[in-house]
C-alpha cells in the first residue's frame, strides 16, 4: 500500500507529510515523499506515533530537528490491551495480519485466537502462517488449522529455512501492508530475512542517536520487492486485544457472530443464558477449544472492558 505524501489539503504551511517506518521509543525514522529517510521526534509528549503512521512534520530551528506535530487519519489500526485493560495502539494502516505458529515452540492457540479477534475487530484480514514446516507437524496442529479454516481464516505452511511455500506467501503479500505477529521463537525474524533482501542491515544502526543506544524491540516497516509492505513485531508470550474495540456480542469470533442471531436473547453472552445457539452448536459444529477461548476473553472483557471494573 502506498500513501500520498504530497496532499496539499493535509500539509499545512511549513509542514510536510511522511510515513513512519521505524519506531524506537520517542525516536522515529520517517520516509518523505522524495524517499529520504530522516529522524524525527513527537512534538508533544502525549502524541502516540506508531509504525505505519502518516504524520505531519515541522522543522524545529531551535533544536535543528524534525518534529511530528500531527498524525493523519488512521485505518487498519491494530490495538492491544495493557494489564489495566486500557487500549494501546501497535501499528497503523495494516491490511493483513500474519499470525505465525510453528511445531516448535508448542503453539498457544489461545494467543492465536486473540490476535485473530483483534484483527477482525479492526477490519484487518488475517492469515495463520505455519512456519518451520520442515519439522514434523503434530495431528493437533493440523486439526487446529482446519478449525481456523472452518471459521473463515486461511492458513499457509512455509519454511523460512528451506524456502517451501515462500513463493505463495510472496504472492499473497503483493499490494498488502502486512505485519508478522506471534509467539517468540516461531521464526518471524527468519521469515523477514527470507522475504526482504538485505534485512540483516542492523535496524539499531538506523535508529542510533547521539547516545548510541538501541534495543531489540524496534518495530520497522519494510518495502517488499514484489510490491507491498511488511512490519515486524517483537515476539510475545501472551496477547490481549483491545477490549473496548471488540464487537461486544461475539468479541471477534466469526463463528460465534454467525450463530448469535439464532440465540433467544439479543444480548446473549453465550455463557449460561437459555436457548443459546452458540452453546447448542458445541454438540454439532463449534470447536470446544475456540469456545473456551471465547469464554476466557469474555471474562476478561467483563472484568476489565468498557463496562467492567476499573
Amino acid at each position: 500500500m502506498r500513501f500520498p505524501l504530497k496532499d496539499p489539503a493535509s500539509a499545512h504551511a511549513g509542514e510536510s507529510l511522511a510515513r513512519v517506518i521505524v519506531t524506537h521509543g520517542q525516536l522515529l525514522r520517517v520516509r518523505t515523499a522524495d524517499s529520504q529517510e530522516l529522524l524525527a521526534r513527537p512534538a508533544y509528549r502525549d502524541l502516540r506515533v506508531v509504525c505505519g503512521d502518516v504524520v505531519r512534520l515541522r522543522h524545529d530551528a531551535r533544536h535543528n530537528e524534525l518534529h511530528v506535530v500531527a498524525i493523519e487519519a488512521r485505518s487498519g489500526a491494530l490495538y492491544r490491551s495493557n494489564a489495566r485493560g486500557a487500549s494501546e495502539i501497535i501499528a497503523a494502516h495494516l491490511t493483513l495480519l500474519l499470525v505465525v505458529v510453528a511445531p516448535l515452540p508448542q503453539p498457544d492457540f489461545f494467543v492465536v485466537d486473540r490476535y485473530l479477534a483483534a484483527a477482525r475487530s479492526a477490519g484487518i484480514e488475517a492469515l495463520v502462517l505455519l512456519n518451520k514446516s520442515e519439522l514434523p507437524v503434530e495431528a493437533q496442529i493440523g486439526q487446529e488449522l482446519s478449525t481456523f479454516a472452518a471459521a473463515g481464516y486461511a492458513h499457509l505452511a512455509v519454511s523460512a529455512l528451506q524456502g517451501a511455500g515462500l513463493a505463495a506467501l510472496q504472492a499473497r503479500l503483493t499490494g498488502e501492508t502486512a505485519m508478522l505477529a506471534g509467539q517468540s521463537g516461531t521464526g518471524k525474524s527468519s521469515l523477514l530475512r527470507a522475504l526482504v533482501p538485505q534485512t540483516d542491515a542492523a535496524v539499531g544502526a538506523l535508529m542510533r542517536d547521539h547516545t548510541g543506544r538501541h534495543t531489540t524491540t524496534t518495530t520497522r516497516l519494510y518495502s517488499l520487492p514484489q510490491g507491498g509492505e511488511l512490519l515486524d513485531s517483537p515476539g510475545v508470550r501472551d496477547f490481549a486485544p483491545a477490549l473496548d474495540r471488540l464487537e461486544p456480542r461475539a468479541l471477534g469470533f466469526p463463528e460465534i457472530e454467525a450463530l448469535s442471531p439464532q440465540c433467544r436473547f439479543a444480548d446473549c453472552r453465550h455463557l449460561q443464558e437459555p436457548d443459546c445457539a452458540v452453546r447448542a452448536a458445541l454438540q454439532v459444529s463449534l470447536s470446544a477449544r475456540r469456545y473456551e477461548s471465547y469464554r476466557r476473553l469474555r471474562r476478561l472483557h467483563d472484568r476489565l472492558g468498557p463496562h467492567g471494573a476499573p
